[in-house]
This record gives structure tokens, sequence and C-alpha cells, in this order.
């Protein structure tokens, strides 16, 4: 287990009973747990901030799967053993997820691991081809607040 180190903060009553209304909600089981959880989350959205640092992120888009060629490259993509391989440092796609919308459209769920630079310009430049109706880009930093 990580070395624990207590601190002490000063909250006014209405700021701490709002937070702790919050954190009930939440289904947190203490302030700690839940102060703890909004400062891995800081970090993380502060290191995925910087393109060279590591990260995973699932890559969501909504798709009309009668559109040309569409579908041939995002497979193409997902079964290359890395996406972007002639960059210096891949990024590997560690799983998707395909599902049937309706008679047009298809989500499909695209998991990468890379740095975050090179994972934003193969999404960027996925979300960018035609056909592709809605996407979006969701990024989490590896490493953060490991408790080992």
């Amino acid at each position: 287990m990580a070395q624990l180190e207590r601190i002490g903060i000063s909250l006014d009553k209405k700021l701490l009973s709002m937070f702790d209304k919050l954190i009930t909600k939440q289904g947190y089981p203490s302030r700690s747990e839940a102060i703890r959880d909004l400062v891995r989350q800081q970090l993380s959205r502060e290191q995925v901030g910087d393109p060279k640092s590591q990260a995973v992120a699932a890559l969501f888009l909504v798709y009309d799967h009668h559109a040309t060629k569409l579908i041939e490259r995002l497979i193409r993509l997902q079964h290359s053993s890395t996406a972007g391989s002639h960059r210096t440092h891949a990024v590997h796609v560690i799983s998707s997820l395909h599902v049937h919308l309706d008679e047009h459209d298809c989500l499909e769920i695209i998991v990468l691991r890379g740095r975050v630079g090179e994972i934003n310009n193969i999404g960027e430049n996925i979300l960018s081809m035609k056909g592709v109706k809605l996407g979006r880009i969701n990024l989490v930093a590896m490493g953060i607040g490991s408790e080992s």
C-alpha cells in the first residue's frame, strides 16, 4: 500500500455542505476518497495537455456504414499492429467495439495507447474521414495516482 500523508484543508461551511451532498450522491465512502479522485482528475487533465505524455484514449465515432471505403480504412487501421507505424513512437490499437445503431449508422469505439499528440493526430484524421458523422476523443493519462 502507498504511504499516506495526512493534510488539512479549510472550506467555508456552505461549500463543504455542497461538497458533502455531491459526494454522498456519487456514492463516495469518505471525503478523503472524493478529494483523492479530484486530485487524480486534475493531474490527468494536466498530463494529457502535454503532447509527449503517455495516455490511453477511447475514440468514439458514429458513421454511415454505406460510406465508400470508410469501413475498409477503419478495419485496416485496427488490424495493423500499430496505427501510424511510420512515426517514431507508435500508437497501438488495443481494442475496438462495433455497434449497429440503425439501418444506416454504426458506432465504433477504438481504444488507443500512445503519446497524446499522436493519438490526437490519428483521432482527428479518423474523425475527418468522409462518412463520419460524429466523433470524440476521450484521453486518460497513464500512471496517475498509482498506489502501489
